[in-house]
């Protein structure tokens, strides 16, 4: 799920050294804004001729001067958030602002989507159907201890590529480490289990609506567009996983002293906690087959069929074809969350309050998305990010399509490490990195997976999502030795994904 801003530290004593946190998303958007008003005073101000679908012409950059003056951009700044939100681009003009007449620029579909779903997980977590389902998946499996660990991570990898499952992953420590302990396995494995598991299916998300989703948008694409490169780009990179994690199990099994972390005074009595979880109850089993229905069908809903099934870009679509964008898959998951609470017979009082503290604890990666798009239209109404397309143009102009599509994905890596908000990043980055796609003659939605393979890549490590930093706390393990564990596989998938995009762009994979 999209990250969170990290939790505050506790108190510290008096007396003692405070040490550095990295600010929240948040934070570092509103940094940025103020920075990107300043530094658009001293851009010069251009627009590139538009085709019929929007798409800026190569080589028709020229200057045109922003509207007003510096009262006029200190408005710009005060209503950055407004507009970010719902803002209307001016049909004559260009500019965007609240009351202008025109096409919806804000990200307002985008902030109700993030709220919705996150009243449908909240919703589907409090009927303790899917902790419950995974936890009886582990406790069947625990005799055959490879067999556990490739079916908790090809859970967690699919929750990860449909609804970017990752801090709820911070519950399942409790449950995992005494069972890989009990099967003669370290913390580590644990570890690996759980972060890489679903950290690899956010990295080759399908229709994750924070990631892919937030970013297909900000691109102007379906959500379902490159669907076909991503979907082969998660089979094999969590089975790549799947088994480094699987090698590594396995020798620490057959030589103890080959565990990075070691065994740690009271593993052994920590191993006998591992009981057994309670059967799933029917109605617990009815949850999970309508939140497997509700993800089957969004997928069905967002997916281009004509243009999958034909290989052309622009095939017409098919008539049952329901082409699905944001604001139908709100409604879905509101309506969804509903179906949950009364096939779980949560009753109305707990079903109200549950739905409403999921939209609660959504609202901030649903501002992160505000934000971002505001900064978007700083930059849209001072008329500087055609400028900036403009000195990319003569890089990209010639670039071969395998290569544009590396540099997309090793450009994002500073920036996935300063805004770990996926969905931040995705906003903030795209309206730049999309219009480039067609000066490199690829698909936009190739843009799109080499954007979220660097942020999800980045998010397997970085001290600054909480997944990493609290799951390697949870376990006991030390993020060092969780660092000299993984670099390794991180090497592997930067080489594969690299290949994906390379290949993607090739034979145009990245457009459907």
């Amino acid at each position: 799920m999209e990250e969170q801003p990290q939790q505050r530290e506790d108190r510290e004593p008096a007396g003692t050294a405070r040490r550095f946190v990295f600010p929240s998303a948040l934070t570092v958007l509103a940094v940025v804004t103020v920075a990107v008003w300043i530094v658009a005073f001293f851009i010069p101000s251009g627009t590139y001729d538009r085709g019929p679908d929007g798409s800026p012409l190569q080589g028709t950059y020229h200057h045109e001067p922003a509207r007003g003056g510096f009262v006029h951009r200190l408005g710009q700044l005060f209503l950055a958030p407004v507009n970010g939100l719902y803002g209307v681009r001016d049909l004559k003009t260009g500019e965007v602002a609240p009351d202008a007449v025109g096409t919806l620029y804000g990200s307002a579909g985008v902030f109700l989507f993030v709220l919705a779903i996150g009243a449908f997980i909240t919703v589907v977590f409090a009927t303790g159907a899917l902790d419950r389902g995974i936890e009886r998946l582990a406790h069947r499996l625990r005799e055959r201890g490879a067999l556990l660990i490739a079916g908790v991570m090809t859970v967690f990898s699919l929750l990860g590529t449909v609804e970017g499952f990752a801090e709820e992953t911070l519950g399942f420590y409790g449950l995992l480490v005494p069972l890989m302990l009990a099967l003669g396995y370290d913390r580590m494995v644990a570890t690996g289990t759980i972060i890489l598991g679903a950290g690899i299916g956010v990295l080759a998300s399908t229709v994750n609506p924070f990631a892919t989703g937030v970013a297909s948008s900000a691109a102007g694409i379906s959500l379902g567009d490159g669907i076909a490169l991503r979907f082969a780009m998660w089979l094999v990179l969590t089975a790549v996983t799947i088994a480094y994690v699987v090698r590594y199990a396995r020798r620490v099994r057959a030589n103890p002293a080959r565990s990075l972390v070691g065994f740690r005074e009271g593993d052994r009595e920590l191993a006998e906690q591992a009981v057994h979880p309670p059967e799933l109850t029917g109605l617990q089993k009815g949850v999970l087959v309508l939140v497997a229905l509700v993800f089957a069908f969004m997928i069905f809903s967002v997916i281009p069929w004509a243009s999958a099934l034909s290989g052309k870009a622009d095939a017409m679509p098919y008539g049952w074809e329901l082409g699905w964008g944001f604001a139908q898959l709100a409604a879905l998951f509101i309506v969804a969350a509903v179906l949950v609470g009364l096939v779980a017979r949560l009753g109305e009082q707990k079903l109200s309050a549950t739905i409403v503290q999921g939209v609660a604890d959504f609202v901030a990666p649903a501002l992160v998305i505000v934000l971002a798009r505001g900064i978007t239209v700083i930059m849209t109404n001072a008329k500087i990010i055609d400028t900036v397309l403009h000195a990319i143009e003569g890089t990209v102009r010639g670039t071969p399509e395998a290569l544009f599509g590396v540099m997309v994905f090793v450009v994002n890596l500073p920036l996935a490490f300063l805004i770990p908000s996926t969905s931040g990043h995705a906003t903030l980055a795209m309206p730049i990195l999309a219009p480039l796609a067609e000066f490199a003659g690829v698909a936009r939605a190739l843009v799109v997976t080499a954007w979220q393979s660097a942020s999800g890549w980045m998010n397997l490590w970085v001290p600054t999502t909480a997944v990493v930093v609290g799951g390697v706390s949870l376990a006991k393990v030390g993020y060092d030795r969780y660092l000299r564990f993984v670099w390794p596989l991180l090497v592997i998938l930067a080489v594969l994904v690299c290949a994906f995009v390379a290949v993607g762009a090739v034979v145009g994979s990245g457009g459907g």
